[in-house]
Formats: C-alpha cells, sequence, structure tokens
C-alpha cells in the first residue's frame, strides 16, 4: 500500500504535537497565472496541506465570496486541465506538500468524457495531486471512485456536517482516507458565527467512527478561533478570509497579505 503525503504529513505533525494548517484558494484567483507561485508562498507561510478550488459555474456549499472567485477563475479560462497544469508547475519545486483538489462531480465528469475513461485519476495523479474532495459525491456512490484514487495513491476526502448521523460516520470512515473535513456550520462556506464550544463537544462523536485526522472548516476567520479549534481538531482549514485578501488587490499585495495572515495563524496554533 502507497502510503500518500497527507497521511505522513499528518503523522510528521502528530509526532511533533502540532495542528495542521490547512489554507484553501480557487485555482486561477485572481490572477490565472497566479497560483503556484501564492502555493509557494502559504508553505512559506507555514502551510502544511494546501486545498485548492477547482471554479465551477454551480458550486453549491460555497458562500457568495468562494463563488465569485470561481465565477473569475472560470472566466480567465480555468479549468481542470488548467488546475492540473498549476500542481504540475508546483512540484517542480515542492515534492513533499499535499495539495487536495476541492470542487464537483461535474468538472471530474466532463474531464474523463474529453479525456478518456479514467482520464481524471490519471492526469491527477501525475500532476502530483494527493487528495481529492468532491462535494456531490455521498460515499454511497462513489466506491469505484475512490478505489481508482486508492491504488494510484490518492486520498479521497469526505465531509462530515453538524447534521451528520452515526450511520453517514460510519459510511465516511469506511471510504475516507487523509483527513475527513468537518463543515462546522450549518450553511455556505463563509457564513455566520462559529461556535468553538459546539466544535469541541461534535468531534469526539465523529472519532468514535472516524480514526484518521479530523480538520475544521468554514467560518475560521482570525487567529483566535484558528488557535480555539486547533485545540480540538487536527487541522485548521480557511478559506473564504484568504479569498477576501486577494480580491481586488495587485498581485504582489495579495500574496504579501496571505502570506502574513497565515503566519499570525501559524504562531497561533504553535503557541
Amino acid at each position: 500500500m502507497i502510503v500518500s503525503r497527507i497521511a505522513s504529513k499528518f503523522a510528521e505533525l502528530g509526532a511533533a504535537g502540532r495542528k495542521a494548517l490547512v489554507p484553501y484558494v480557487t485555482a486561477g484567483f485572481p490572477f490565472a497565472d497566479v497560483t503556484p507561485e501564492l502555493m509557494h508562498a502559504m508553505v512559506t507561510a507555514g502551510a502544511d496541506v494546501i486545498e485548492l478550488g477547482v471554479p465551477f459555474s454551480d458550486p453549491m456549499a460555497d458562500g457568495p465570496v468562494i463563488q465569485k472567485a470561481g465565477e473569475k477563475a472560470l472566466a480567465l479560462g480555468v479549468g481542470m486541465s488548467e488546475v492540473l497544469a498549476m500542481v504540475r508547475s508546483f512540484r517542480g519545486q515542492d515534492s513533499v506538500t499535499p495539495v487536495v483538489l476541492m470542487g464537483y462531480a461535474n468538472p471530474v465528469e466532463r474531464y474523463d468524457l474529453k479525456h478518456g475513461k479514467n482520464g481524471f485519476v490519471r492526469d491527477a495523479a501525475a500532476a502530483g495531486v494527493d487528495g481529492i474532495l468532491i462535494v456531490d459525491y455521498p460515499p454511497e456512490e462513489c466506491e469505484e471512485f475512490a478505489a481508482k484514487l486508492r491504488a494510484s495513491g490518492i486520498d479521497l476526502i469526505f465531509l462530515l456536517a453538524p447534521t451528520s448521523t452515526d450511520q453517514r460516520m460510519q459510511q465516511v470512515a469506511r471510504m475516507a482516507s487523509g483527513y475527513v473535513y468537518y463543515v462546522s456550520l450549518k450553511g455556505v462556506t463563509g457564513a455566520g458565527h462559529l461556535d468553538t464550544d459546539a466544535v469541541e463537544k461534535m468531534l469526539p462523536r465523529i472519532r468514535a467512527h472516524v480514526k484518521i485526522p479530523v480538520g475544521v472548516g468554514f467560518g475560521i476567520r482570525d487567529a483566535a478561533t484558528a488557535s480555539a479549534v486547533g485545540k480540538s481538531a487536527d487541522a485548521v482549514i480557511i478559506g473564504t478570509r484568504i479569498i477576501q485578501l486577494l480580491e481586488g488587490q495587485p498581485r504582489q499585495q495579495g500574496i504579501t497579505a496571505v502570506a502574513d495572515f497565515l503566519r499570525g495563524i501559524r504562531s497561533a496554533l504553535d503557541a
């Protein structure tokens, strides 16, 4: 069995008693060619795993900030082929940081229609992708896809929510690898106020079923929240706030703003 870069990273962090910092950015936002440079800057600032959003026209789990970023990236001509090219470019200088593609079924299935059966899994593995999170693939419908990914050394990551039943947690536990992403709010990305006490209560329930690391995202916007969530979670996932820092900024200023922000989060998590 191939040990994934994600599993290795979490094992290394666990041994050091540290929490994973997982920033999310929409690939191709705000400039079509900025993403590999931004990814390197995030790693330098303390990111452990990078989630790369695949732009899609109908992203049902994403709030207005990430939706707008996806629309801009699509308008700049960024689709799945371009996203895989960005990962390949990033891998030219970084062979260790895990990269997870986060998105929806449609771009994956369209890629296979264009590039042949199993084209997506083949090309994602060749590009250096470590994990896939498909929001609209429930565990009971993607056994075959999970098996193909596993055979290529790619983890399939699933979402759990405050409304998830024990049965759903068991299904996810059976299929998931890498880590599980706990959506801490009922709603879309960037919504509402995060109740860190509720997160703390939910994680033991998830861990009764799920034996791999649990990351928490949706609603983490600052060092204080990240630190509170990091007390019980294995990873802290931040997306909307990073997109807001990039929005409307000149290229270099945007990269610097994100790196400075992540350095602050990293310090809070390590404190």
